[in-house]
């Protein structure tokens, strides 16, 4: 239940000899490490990390893309599955197979880390996240995923940093794909594409359905509403595009995503005029997602080029509970967050350089059965950016202005610079500040929020290197961001400040037919001048993926290693350590003819019980197979 569960959310840095798996990744390192953005089997561009298509060799920010063949590749069930193996991004999962789940991008909890859909922003106003988990695959041609502190680019919120999702993008030819697949806990799926070119109109529309039984998504008994029931999940999806080269000069493309998920939770309705109890409860959550956009990009000149983007999101999450006996109506609940945004960006090519000045508008409103006193706030941004290159040295410098109708104009800037010291090697350098507005729960929620609270303003540092020659490739980046007044997502105490302060550590190489990926990464966000940990974050985790190709057969095999994490009890008085755990996933993608082809995915064979969240489950050993055929 997304929206009413509003609470999901320095010292030294590390030895990194204090984690006991160096020994493994200075092997993978020494190899020659990579970030998974570098590989060259990537897109050559990348857009996320400056607001315009840029090499990914000139990039200076910490930015990762999954393209569209490393996701099938990958044969994970979910959107969760693909970014919980990535660099810098840890989740906080709450129960089952699509319940909401929480991202967290260098220690920065869930509302401090921007999602958007094809350059259109998605999530709640309320608890300030997105339903990352209600974005099915199927529908998703690349992510880009920007790590550090990117408001002077983004605008509020982007503390952590910025994943942005791009829908599936026609084909030159005609091409229909389908599948069908089925697992443990009673998993099914259908999936559908067709993509092409008529008439000089590309399209592309893609639809998918998904249900589960589930599990139990709660385990401790003492929990409110612990139900030793199974619960499950359906949902359905439909993503379209539509593109028009009208002339040499000018492109109108018009994008929608709509996904629909029902899932059971465990919970109690408030008030409870049928006075239900743990055993005599059934609670639904239906989670909508709707994103539609359309852009206009135009060439006026050689060295100018522009394009304007209007969007509208829709969050919405409705909980109904019931009697299980008679299925007699209890109550219900409703977080709905629409968003209206409009973009005008012109970029200006000088010489080797770029100048780039955008203006952005939003509006955010709120409908909810909860009493907000305050429903709606508009959002005013002007944004100027020049991008500099001169043989061995990239920079980019950006100012921006943002107006906020609750809380008034902030100015914030940010200055990256990078230095090519040999061929392969490049030193870079980040700073900035950003500031970040609280939520509509944070401000207003009855019993919770404060309206005395003030925004948060941040002040980012980070420096590292990267490595990139042929399939081998390196980044190591260290990191502070320092948050003041920081707004605790669990307690909405806002303290003095908070420290994000960390160490990112990726590689990827390949040897003949197999390739490798790592990264290992170090958080302990903490509050001053208490020095507590922020909850629901590990302080090490390591991931490491093996794919290997043999003729026909494609397998993989992945490793996710993660230390301890603490997180509030049901008293909210006190603590609980989550341990640390260890997952291995195995899988085989069996080309079977030219049209179709077979997967078989087994996910925590070691049937690892753990807890990303207090008192919520997480999946234990399980099957999936899928066939797939494209013409």
């Amino acid at each position: 239940m997304k929206n009413q569960f509003f609470c999901k959310n320095t010292r030294r840095l590390p030895l990194l000899a204090g984690f006991p798996l160096l020994s493994l990744f200075s092997m993978v390192s020494t190899a020659s490490h990579a970030d998974t953005s570098t590989d060259p089997s990537l897109p050559a561009v990348v857009v996320t990390a400056n607001r315009m298509p840029t090499k990914l060799s000139d990039v200076i920010a910490d930015v990762s893309v999954i393209n569209r063949a490393e996701i099938e590749l990958a044969g994970q069930g979910s959107l969760i599955d693909v970014l919980s193996q990535q660099a810098g991004i840890q989740m906080a999962r709450s129960g089952g197979y699509r319940s909401s789940t929480g991202v967290f991008l260098r220690g920065a909890s869930s509302s401090q880390v921007i999602v958007l859909i094809d350059g259109v922003r998605i999530g709640s106003a309320t608890s300030g996240g997105a339903s990352i988990e209600n974005i099915p695959l199927e529908h998703i041609e690349r992510i880009e995923i920007l790590r550090g502190a990117a408001s002077a680019l983004y605008g509020p919120d982007a503390v952590g940093g910025v994943i942005q999702i791009f829908t599936r993008e026609p084909e030159a030819r005609q091409k229909i794909s389908a599948s069908i697949g089925a697992g443990s806990d009673g998993q099914k799926q259908a999936k559908a594409t067709i993509s092409g070119n008529a008439a000089g109109v590309g399209y592309s529309f893609a639809v998918a359905t998904e249900r589960a039984d589930g599990f139990s998504v709660i385990v401790n008994p003492n929990a409110s509403g612990f139900n030793v029931d199974a619960d499950g999940f359906k949902s359905t999806s439909f993503s379209g595009k539509l593109n028009s080269k009208l002339s040499k000069e000018h492109q109108l493309t018009l994008s929608v995503l709509h996904s629909k998920t029902d899932y059971q939770f465990d919970s109690l309705p408030s008030p409870n005029p049928l006075k239900l109890s743990k055993a005599t409860s059934d609670a639904w959550s239906h989670a909508n997602l709707n994103s539609v956009n359309a852009q206009w990009r135009a060439q006026w000149l050689p060295q100018w080029k522009s394009s304007v983007v209007i969007g509208q999101s829709d969050d919405k999450s409705v909980s109904d509970y019931f009697r299980i006996s008679d299925h007699a109506f209890a109550g219900m609940s409703r977080f709905n967050t629409q968003r209206q945004q409009a973009s005008w960006q012109n970029d200006v090519s000088i010489g080797e350089d770029q100048l780039s000045f955008t203006i952005d508008q939003r509006k955010e409103e709120v409908d909810s059965t909860t009493s907000y006193s305050v429903k709606q706030r508009d959002l005013r941004a002007a944004v100027l950016s020049y991008g500099l290159q001169r043989g061995d040295w990239d920079a980019l410098a950006v100012v921006r202005n943002d107006h906020n109708s609750q809380f008034g104009s902030f100015n914030n800037w940010s200055l990256s610079g990078a230095y090519k010291i040999l061929p392969a090697w490049r030193v870079i350098a980040n700073a900035g500040t950003s500031f970040q507005a609280p939520s509509f729960n944070q401000l207003y929620f009855p019993g919770f929020g404060n309206t005395a609270l003030t925004p948060q303003r941040n002040r980012s540092n980070e420096v590292g290197v990267k490595y990139q020659e042929g399939v081998r490739s390196f980044s190591g980046i260290v990191y502070q961001n320092e948050v003041q007044g920081f707004i605790n997502p669990s307690t909405n105490v806002q303290s003095a400040l908070a420290t994000l302060r960390g160490t990112t550590l990726s590689a990827a190489w390949q040897d003949g037919a197999t390739q490798y990926s790592a990264s290992y990464d170090y958080a302990d966000p903490r509050t001053k001048p208490n020095n507590l940990r922020l909850v629901r974050i590990a302080r090490n985790t390591l991931n490491f993926r093996v794919h290997h190709q043999l003729q026909d057969v494609a397998i993989f095999s992945e490793l996710k290693l993660s230390s301890d994490r603490e997180d509030s009890n049901l008293s909210f008085n006190g603590r609980d350590k989550l341990g640390g755990y260890a997952l291995v996933n195995l899988g085989a993608n069996w080309k079977i003819t030219q049209d179709f082809s077979l997967l078989m995915r087994a996910n925590n064979i070691l049937d690892k019980q753990y807890a990303l969240a207090n008192t919520y489950s997480t999946p234990g050993r399980n099957l999936f197979v899928s066939l797939s055929w494209r013409n």
